[in-house]
């Protein structure tokens, strides 16, 4: 047996569409969709009426147009592939004045969004007067092939935070950016900052925003954990399977490096089909699986296997669920696992049997 990561299509295109509502979504698909497979990720989000992408790697970045001749891409790294780019119709990211100097006619013809650096501190122009340098001094270039301003865009990075003022802070600085700039009539076709979570606390689009950058939610799995389950549904299944039951006695040591100490005798562990090498993250495996319904927690891991303590209900060739909408992604996010991303790229498609049902 091998354990299987599945995911139900209608499922998760329901999800995106409940995510989308009538708000214009720039999809986030890197990472291979967040190992969801690009394919699949972009001819579901067609499907559901979102025809634009961003990424973070320029490859994808052609998959996508190869997958989409029609769609928006926007690479939110920087490049200096500026031939690829021009032949592929892909929009770029602006990441400060020193690039825009160094690069100014490598990037005719290309369209680029500026970025804001604002409290993430990975990427962007620092100020507000770094932005009207690159905007003047643009104005005033007369090559007819020089580059286009297309876009204006940030990242929260604090927008799943509750507990101090970053977020806020954040915002205002990032709209206080985007009035001072459309009040002096420069003008963008996109102006995007919103990740899921603001998406989300906002419950809308932010004033004179364009579209809402939209990555987790539309894979399933709630930024923070006020939001109710019935918004965002996880279409994701991984499970692996009990291979056997073994009985073990109070004092035994189970596992590598006494991993598990029986605390009684007849102890029953089923020994189940998925490890570490699998992309089970140690600190999932701090927690409980689903087998017939009921929750029994995991007790050691190994690389190809783990040991869940049940009981006489659980027998050989039972399902053993590690994620599904009972047992999900975002659920063990907040209970400190990590991110839903971290247990999302932590998968292996190597090893484990990759299905859509």
């Amino acid at each position: 047996m091998t354990a299987v990561w599945s995911v139900d299509r209608h499922a998760f295109l329901e999800n995106v569409k409940r995510v989308k509502g009538d708000h214009s979504i720039i999809a986030v698909v890197k990472n291979n969709a967040y190992h969801y497979g690009l394919s699949f990720a972009v001819e579901q989000f067609l499907e559901a009426g979102i025809d634009t992408f961003s990424t973070t790697s320029l490859n994808e970045a052609v998959r996508i147009r190869e997958l989409a001749p029609q769609a928006t891409i926007f690479l939110m790294n920087a490049s200096y592939d500026f031939d690829t780019l021009r032949a592929y119709d892909i929009q770029v990211t602006l990441p400060s004045l020193e690039y825009y100097y160094a690069h100014v006619e490598d990037l005719a013809g290309i369209k680029v969004h500026l970025e804001y650096e604002n409290l993430l501190h990975r990427s962007g122009f620092k100020t507000l007067e770094a932005l009207h340098e690159v905007l003047e001094h643009h104005r005033q270039n007369t090559n007819p092939k020089k580059m286009i301003i297309t876009g204006l865009w940030t990242h929260f990075g604090y927008a799943d935070e509750f507990d101090g003022p970053e977020y806020e802070t954040e915002r205002a600085a990032w709209i206080h950016i985007v009035e001072t700039l459309l009040n002096e009539h420069y003008e963008f076709e996109m102006i995007h900052a919103q990740n899921s979570a603001s998406y989300f606390r906002e419950n809308d689009l932010l004033p004179y925003h364009t579209h809402a950058r939209i990555g987790i939610a539309l894979y399933g799995s709630r930024p923070y954990e006020q939001i109710d389950k019935s918004e965002i549904s996880q279409a994701l299944t991984v499970k692996a399977h009990v291979i056997q039951v073994r009985e073990v006695n109070q004092g035994d040591y189970c596992g590598y490096s006494f991993a598990f100490e029986a605390q009684k005798d007849h102890t029953q562990l089923a020994v189940v089909d998925i490890g570490y090498g699998d992309g089970i993250l140690r600190t999932r495996a701090e927690h409980d699986v689903l087998i017939n319904g009921h929750r029994y927690p995991i007790r050691a891991l190994m690389m190809s296997h783990m040991f869940v303590e049940v009981d006489d209900q659980v027998h050989a060739q039972d399902d053993v669920i590690l994620y599904n909408n009972d047992i999900r992604i975002d659920e063990y996010t907040f209970k400190g696992v990590g991110a839903n991303s971290e247990q999302l790229s932590a998968m292996n498609h190597d090893s484990l049997i990759k299905e859509y049902e």
